[in-house]
This record gives C-alpha cells, sequence and structure tokens, in this order.
C-alpha cells in the first residue's frame, strides 16, 4: 500500500466554530494536508482562524491556511461540514434537525456545485439525519457521504472501559452503534481485551469485579456530552481528533474500521437511514458496514434507534 501523500492534498471546512476550528488546529499538527481552507458565514471569524492558524505552521508543518468561500472546495479530497447551531444545555441533538436542515439546504448545493468529485464528511447534529439530507441534497453516492457517525462515542466508551479494566484505551476492543445519540447501543456481545471477553477479562484480570458497572459505564459514554456541555459549553477535542482520524483512512487509503455513519440497508429489517455500525474506510469512503453477530438485545436496541432516525428523517420530508 502506498501511504504517501499529494503535495497538494486539500480539506475544506465549511464551519469555523469550536469543532470546525479545533479540527483545524488538529488536522495541521497531523501534517496530512498542504492546503486547509475555512469558510464560514462569519467571514471575520474564519478570516481570525486562519491567521492564528498560520502563525503556527513554522512549528508544525508546511502548509496553507485561508479563509476562502464555496468555489474554493474546488479539489478538495474531503469537505468537512460542521457548520450548524450547536447543543445547549439539556437539549437533545435531535431538537436541532430543522434549523440545521435549513442550514444544510444552502451549503451542500453550493459545495457539490465546485466540487463535485469530493467526500462529503458530515459533522454536523444531528448527525445521522444530517448526513442522510446531505446524500440527498447532494447527489452523491452514500459510500461518499460520510457522518462522523459513533466514533466519539466509542471513543468515549473505549476510555472508560480502560479506566475500568487498568488498561490503555487503544486495548480495548468495543463499538457503540445506532445513532450518535440518546438511542445508542453499546455493543457488548463482542467487546473484547486481549481477545478476551470483556466480562472474561475483568473477572480474571481485574482487582474488584462488578457486573453492574458495565450499565453505569454506558450510561456515562451516552450522557458524556450533556455533562461536558453542561460544565463548558461544547464538546470539540475529542470530535476534532475523531475527524482527523477519519480523514487518515480516507486519505491514506488503510482499509480501517471506524464506527462511522452510513446508509444501511438489509441488516436486520432495517433499510434507507444513515447509522452507525463498524464500517471499512479507504480512499473511495465507505467501502462497506460490517455485519455484526449481535444479541437479541442488541438487535432491539438498533432497531429502536433506527426507527427513532427514520421518523425524524421524515418529519423533514425526506
Amino acid at each position: 500500500m502506498n501511504n504517501s501523500l499529494d503535495n497538494s492534498v486539500k480539506i475544506a471546512i465549511v464551519g469555523v466554530g469550536n469543532v470546525g476550528a479545533t479540527f483545524a488546529y488538529a488536522l495541521l499538527g497531523s501534517g496530512l494536508v498542504s492546503q486547509i481552507v475555512l469558510i464560514d458565514y462569519n467571514k471575520k471569524r474564519a478570516e481570525g482562524e486562519a491567521m492564528d492558524l498560520n502563525h503556527a505552521v513554522p512549528l508544525t508543518h508546511s502548509t496553507r491556511i485561508w479563509a476562502g468561500d464555496y468555489p474554493d472546495c474546488a479539489g478538495a479530497a474531503i469537505t468537512v461540514i460542521t457548520a450548524g447551531t450547536g447543543q445547549k444545555p439539556g437539549e437533545n441533538r435531535l431538537a436541532l434537525v430543522q434549523r440545521n436542515y435549513e442550514i444544510f439546504q444552502g451549503i451542500i448545493p453550493q459545495i457539490v456545485k465546485y466540487n463535485p468529485d469530493g467526500l462529503l464528511l458530515i459533522a454536523s447534529n444531528p448527525l445521522d439525519v444530517l448526513s442522510y439530507a446531505a446524500m440527498k441534497l447532494s447527489g452523491l453516492p452514500s459510500s461518499h457521504v460520510i457522518g462522523s457517525g459513533t466514533i466519539l462515542d466509542t471513543a468515549r466508551f473505549r476510555y472508560l472501559l480502560s479506566q475500568h479494566a487498568g488498561v490503555d484505551p487503544r486495548s480495548v476492543h468495543a463499538f457503540i452503534i445506532g445513532e450518535h445519540g440518546d438511542s445508542e447501543v453499546p455493543v457488548w456481545s463482542s467487546a473484547n481485551i486481549a481477545g478476551m471477553a470483556l466480562a472474561d477479562y475483568c473477572k480474571i484480570n481485574c482487582e474488584e469485579y462488578d457486573a453492574g458497572v458495565y450499565e453505569k459505564i454506558f450510561e456515562q459514554t451516552r450522557d458524556a456530552a450533556y455533562q461536558i456541555i453542561e460544565r463548558k459549553g461544547a464538546t470539540f477535542y475529542g470530535i476534532g481528533m475523531g475527524l482527523v482520524r477519519i480523514c487518515e483512512a480516507i486519505l491514506r487509503g488503510q482499509h480501517t474500521v471506524l464506527s462511522v455513519s452510513t446508509l444501511i440497508h438489509d441488516y436486520y429489517g432495517i433499510d434507507d437511514v444513515y447509522l452507525s455500525l463498524p464500517c471499512i474506510v479507504n480512499r473511495d469512503g465507505v467501502e462497506k458496514f460490517l455485519r455484526l453477530p449481535l444479541n437479541e438485545t442488541e438487535i432491539a436496541g438498533l432497531q429502536k434507534s433506527s426507527k427513532v432516525l427514520k421518523e425524524t428523517i421524515k418529519s423533514l420530508g425526506l
């Protein structure tokens, strides 16, 4: 596999609020691309972020960074969309749907007008619904419209499990699937450490074993955004790094398995909805989603999650 990058690789970021700016900063530090264009309805904000980022270039990687407009999306390998209004304290992600869908109606056609061949990576909430909407509004194949999905939820899950088990989070293998939101589903049946089922590992290797702790860990995972928003107003570090990881898998053609949101069909009775499953991600976007052997509880949870999302999609007339 050729892991080299073309020296003209560009990523466009539409929406330069907390998430967009944090992603741009993490992307600069990664050295993955040679061009980053920032697009925002608040042009002065985009200009200020570009100026600030450019002052970090001498200390990181040679990268051209500028505030632009939709024509600057031309030639971008990936356009990352973080635009939209964020969650308020106590507000769930689905409550954002109408106002952020209206924003997408304005920006998606503009992006595709100037860049019909690039990939779209969606990070705006409600994530799964807006990813589905972006596919419909853009006319692009579903493999080219990727939602950041539960990559952040899965990272939170792995971190909390690692704290319980006393190991590096990177040694914990576990997924959150379904909606990036309140109906998300933990896949306990395949969670493992060192090839051992999570429960078996903890029984044998943890100083204290309490099966009841798992539900608390999932609740902390699911409700993390509410807790962070209550304390600091927004979440952006985790998703910023998650977006870089997805871009790396795409640009380097890594065939990495990531829990991103994609169009699901013929899976436990679920069809025509975006939600997260482990997916193989490469240069062409989502190659395919993986069909997990779920238990009955997990199947029911995923079907419930799908129903919640389909009802929200229907409310938009899509």
